[in-house]
């Protein structure tokens, strides 16, 4: 059974930094890329950022480029979120998701996602 969980999400204040772990199990990790997704109360999924098997290659939206960082540990199973500069618009439950094929085509649709973890941007 796939598992993904997510944690390290919280309330954090404008400006500052948050990061979410995402754990792994029951698919071979390092053949797949995996993506953090994120949505806001009212709104629909978000992409948000992605990650190559090996970590060589990333991928993130407009609205997160240069203040979110995407890695994962292989050895761990695990993908996380380095996310800075945080702004109210950042919040939103964040949830990793991967696919059944190595790479997902469609960014508004995963086959796999964790529960999700809430991250509350407010002063």
């Amino acid at each position: 059974e796939v598992q993904l969980v997510e944690s390290g999400g919280g309330l954090v204040r404008p400006g500052g930094a948050q990061k979410l772990s995402c754990a792994t199990s029951g698919f071979t990790f390092s053949n797949h890329w995996m993506y953090w997704v994120r949505q806001a109360p009212g709104k629909g999924l978000e992409w948000v950022s992605s990650i190559s098997q090996l970590g060589r290659t990333t991928r993130y939206a407009d609205a997160v480029k240069g203040r979110f960082t995407i890695f994962r540990d292989n050895a761990k199973n695990t993908v996380y979120l380095q996310m800075n500069s945080l702004k109210p618009e950042d919040a939103a439950v964040y949830y990793c998701a991967t696919c059944k094929l190595p790479y997902c085509d469609d960014r508004s649709k995963y086959d796999y996602r964790g529960q999700g973890t809430q991250v509350t941007v407010s002063s």
